[in-house]
């Protein structure tokens, strides 16, 4: 099939999700949790990857995650398999969460033949439930049945929740004449928040690249994607951020930060930013994206206090959604974020310079209105004029149709 590009860098932006690098097949099937939706997928590499992931910070971290943590650690980071279910989350379900969990590793072990270590699996759905292990044993025979190189479509459908659409994205970039590529989809809606939240994130590569290098990497993607962005505040108990490389592209091994590690990590940073900014999109009730931007911190920690402030911020996200130039309320979160500030040097932006030196210009609160009213994306610049050093967060409105949403999702 003709790929449709979308432009062109250093890589390739393509039209296709995560089954798009060599040797990953997928599928996503309805298995009866979720009346009459797909509510479980199945991603499988062909041969053995080199893996990694990130998980929620929350203390009441769900079964699946503290499996898969384990499983990362006993294979020393190789994967081959990830089943993920949606409309349950199998979080604070105690030991049994935990004996379920490692029924549903088994499952995929005997289906697939591959070690249990080679297998993770996470959940995202309602919390307090138990797994219906009859419907998942039966859906995972259905998944592995349906496993094909085209179904990323599929099983970027079947991890949604309050979702309305799915979050897929691939690249593609040469490394001495190889083509590697990288695919991912994602999950998230509501209860999102820097440091994880409830989202699910699976990106894959061809690339054949060193564990170590690999692992770095996402840690340093994450940090500056995933974990800056916010949605309502919360930190859910299922987030999960996970790579796997199964080194098939056939490109020379990636084994020091050279040239073609930085040209991974750009196209890794792409991937991951977009579809960190497409949960955002997404947000339950959402109507507009806002980014922050704070420049000119001491450090990047003191530039991202600043920006988590700003983004997570009630007033600052319903004036937005109020289409209401209250740009007080946004140097009041300025203020408060705990990071160094020196009131008289902030610069602050809302479509064009609205405060110098922490003084207001004369501005026409007519035109900033119209901004508001008439940009799907809202962009928030804060000057700090301190120091070099910059962090970007990404957020949403706060709608009626949130509060809504929220009242009936049991």
């Amino acid at each position: 099939m003709m790929k449709d590009v979308l432009n062109k860098k250093d890589f390739q932006v393509i039209k296709e999700g995560i089954t798009y690098p060599q040797g990953i097949k997928a599928a996503g099937v309805k298995c009866g949790i979720r009346f009459n939706k797909k509510d479980l997928t199945l991603i499988y590499s062909e041969k053995v990857a080199d893996a990694w992931g990130t998980f929620t910070t929350n203390k009441f971290k769900a079964a699946p995650l503290v499996v898969t943590e384990k499983n990362l650690s006993l294979s020393k980071g190789k994967l081959q398999a990830v089943l993920i279910n949606s409309g349950i989350a199998n979080a604070c379900t105690g030991d049994k969460g935990l004996k379920d969990t490692w029924e549903t590793v088994n499952y995929v072990s005997e289906g697939l033949k591959i070690k249990k270590e080679y297998v993770a699996v996470t959940s995202t759905g309602k919390i307090g439930e138990f797994l219906p292990l009859d419907k998942i044993k039966a859906g995972l025979e259905k998944a592995i049945s349906c496993l094909d190189y085209a179904g990323g479509e599929k099983a970027a459908e079947a991890i949604l929740t309050t979702d309305t659409k799915k979050k897929e994205i691939a690249v593609n970039f040469k490394l001495n004449g190889e083509e590697v590529r990288i695919g991912g989809m994602a999950k998230g809606s509501g209860m999102i928040h820097p440091d994880m939240a409830t989202m699910l994130a699976f990106i894959t590569s061809d690339i054949s690249i060193k564990g170590e290098l690999l692992q770095e990497a996402l840690k340093q993607v994450v940090k500056k994607t995933f974990n800056m962005i916010s949605v309502d505040g919360d930190t859910s108990t299922n987030d999960m951020v996970l790579f796997m490389a199964n080194g098939l592209a056939g490109n020379k091994i990636v084994d020091k930060k050279d040239a073609d590690y930085y040209k991974f990590l750009e196209a890794l940073q792409y991937v991951a930013e977009y579809l960190a900014k497409c949960i955002v999109k997404d947000g339950e009730g959402a109507t507009k994206m806002i980014e922050v931007e704070v420049k000119n911190a001491l450090s990047f920690t003191e530039a991202k206090k600043v920006a988590k402030a700003v983004i997570n911020s009630p007033l600052v996200k319903t004036a937005v959604f109020g289409r209401d130039p209250n740009w007080g309320r946004i140097l009041a979160a300025v203020g408060y974020s705990g990071a160094e500030v020196m009131p008289d040097k902030v610069d602050l932006y809302l479509k064009e310079k609205i405060v110098e030196n922490g003084q207001p210009l004369k501005i026409s609160c007519q035109e900033i209105h119209k901004y508001l009213e008439y940009s799907d994306e809202i962009k928030i610049i804060v000057d700090l004029k301190i120091g070099k050093e910059s962090a970007t967060t990404w957020g949403c409105d706060l709608t009626y149709d949130y509060v809504k949403i929220n009242t009936k999702y049991s």
